[in-house]
């Protein structure tokens, strides 16, 4: 599921953005301009208030994902998942030292539990030549590095039931399962987190839903996770890694994230997922739909009203919303031409051709007269970037 942080797109597309950056703005643009609209997200599949409207509402988690991935059926997964860790970037994997971390060496199979000591207090795995890697602990006392062992391959960390990963800004993560250097292209390694996938899930919807949210609400919110896991690992087999820990994929905080209403709800829901002809369905969410779902191009994907968007009580900010400022504001700074460009090269890096996110639903658009693109009506207005999930 891939999470675009998407653009709230109006009318205009960013060949006409670019085209009317050329245009000089009249002096009656200056006025306020307000923006008026219903929902945030791209609108497909499950809406998170939606789901906790139902849930206010007496609906089961069945019933919640039924309505909202329409011609699904009920499947199990069991197994594991490996996840990048994009804050690590460095090459190397450094965690702190702790008593029964081990090291397995990925190509040999050999696992060594590795020697403590009061003044050695890290340890890393570091690239070697065209594949190797090196083992090093990290002296306190004398604030030096030591090799400990050369590895002919890629290697690991696992042992405690959480492994503390030290990020490059100092920062430390804990995480559960292993922690691998994955070998991307020659001497640069990745920071990958193996793990089972129910584990991965207990850092993952904390992230991404309210853990105050009623229980079937996180149920559903826990299945459509799990099953957006489970479509990505079965299409990137080829790949070091399943996902990564980004909102363009799925937010995943770790073991640090982990709460005890959504460990519940994933126990509760533990193995279960949405299946359409008898594979995972790409279990698209986004945080409010306006009242109204988006269709997409799976059978599972249709539009049709949901009267669970602005429950009462969901407390959805995003149900109905407006924001002003003025047309000089918003162009203070930079071209429209140029902004259309940039917007272009973010989503090929996205894997999209245009910016079709379907970010909220436009009502009103009051005090200019040209129609505004995608990119002028995201950050300078202040608009957030919200929960969603697209496929890549």
């Amino acid at each position: 599921m891939k999470r675009a942080m998407v653009a709230l797109v109006l009318v205009s597309t960013l060949l006409s953005a670019t085209a009317e950056a050329r245009e000089a703005l009249p002096a009656d643009q200056q006025a306020n301009t307000t923006i008026t609209g219903r929902g945030y997200g791209h609108g497909r599949g499950m809406s998170q208030y939606g789901a906790q409207g139902a849930a206010i509402a007496g609906r089961s988690v069945k019933q919640i994902l039924d309505f909202y991935y329409p011609g699904t059926t009920v499947g199990k997964v069991t197994g594991g998942i490996r996840i990048r860790i994009t804050a690590d970037t460095t090459d190397g994997v450094r965690v702190v030292a702790a008593n029964q971390l081990r090291t397995r060496d990925l190509k040999a199979g050999q696992v060594t539990t590795l020697p403590t000591a009061s003044t050695r207090n890290q340890w890393s795995i570091d690239p070697y030549g065209e594949h190797g890697s090196t083992v090093r602990s990290y002296n306190a006392r004398t604030k030096a590095w030591t090799l400990w062992k050369t590895l002919a391959g890629m290697a690991q960390f696992e042992g405690p039931t959480a492994i503390s990963l030290i990020l490059p800004s100092g920062s430390v993560v804990r995480y559960r399962g292993a922690l691998r250097s994955g070998d991307i292209a020659g001497a640069h390694l990745d920071t990958i987190n193996v793990l089972p996938l129910e584990s991965y899930l207990r850092g993952v919807v904390p992230r991404e839903a309210l853990v105050s949210w009623k229980p079937a609400a996180l149920q559903a919110q826990s299945v459509a996770a799990r099953t957006y896991s489970a479509y990505y690992r079965k299409r990137n087999t080829a790949r070091i890694y399943d996902l990564c820990d980004t909102t363009s994929c799925q937010v995943y905080g770790g073991y640090n994230s982990e709460q005890t209403a959504t460990n519940t709800a994933i126990t509760a829901t533990a193995g279960q997922i949405r299946l359409y002809q008898g594979n995972p369905i790409i279990a698209e969410f986004s945080s409010s739909n306006g009242g109204a779902t988006a269709a997409g191009s799976p059978a599972y994907q249709v539009m049709k009203v949901d009267g669970w968007d602005a429950y009462p009580g969901n407390k959805n900010p995003y149900a109905s919303w407006s924001v002003s400022k003025t047309s000089a504001g918003r162009l203070r700074g930079r071209g429209l031409a140029q902004s259309a460009r940039d917007e272009a090269d973010r989503c090929r890096s996205h894997g999209r051709s245009r910016s079709d996110g379907r970010g909220g639903r436009l009502e009103r658009h009051a005090g200019v007269h040209r129609r505004p693109g995608p990119v002028e009506t995201r950050a300078p207005l202040g608009l957030v970037h919200l929960r969603s999930t697209s496929g890549r």
